[in-house]
């Protein structure tokens, strides 16, 4: 019998890989382990897209080790695929931080975009005593940064 037995990465499209990694590892600091271009069959079979060409491919890691693959699918027309938080099918990343509100004036001062207004102080559940913000990639996605309490 076949049964889930852990977790690989998670996977984000950004319109340009470039500018996704100089985002996700310059300003944000992981670690880029590879970065490929996939035209092999196989990756036609997984993602069955009419008229695609290539997929342009970066794993970043974490600081716990997690790895994030980031596609820039190429040849076809792409559209964005950016929501509401609330809008069932999106997603995003929450990112465990050190001192949350050095680290979001740091980054506000870098040019990158919050959703939140503020940083958030989690009163109830899981989180309780932690604090949040959720801010944007390059394409839109979103990210929160979670310090949590000690």
């Amino acid at each position: 019998m076949g049964k889930i037995i852990g977790y690989i990465h998670s996977g984000i499209t950004v319109k340009c890989l470039e500018d996704a990694l100089r985002f996700y590892v310059d300003t944000l600091g992981l670690t880029c382990l590879a970065t490929q271009v996939v035209n092999a069959s196989y990756i036609f079979d997984i993602v069955t897209l009419s008229g695609l060409k290539e997929v342009k491919i970066a794993f970043i890691q974490i600081p716990d080790g997690s790895v994030i693959e980031l596609l820039e699918y190429a040849g076809m027309d792409v559209q964005s695929g950016r929501s509401r938080s609330c809008d069932y099918g999106t997603g995003h990343l929450c990112l465990q931080v050190d001192h949350l509100a050095e680290l979001y004036q740091e980054l506000k001062e870098k040019g990158v975009k919050f959703q939140s207004n503020q940083i958030a102080d989690i009163t109830s559940g899981a989180n309780k005593g932690a604090k949040a913000i959720y801010m944007l990639d390059p394409d839109g996605y979103i990210i929160e940064l979670m310090e949590k309490t000690k």
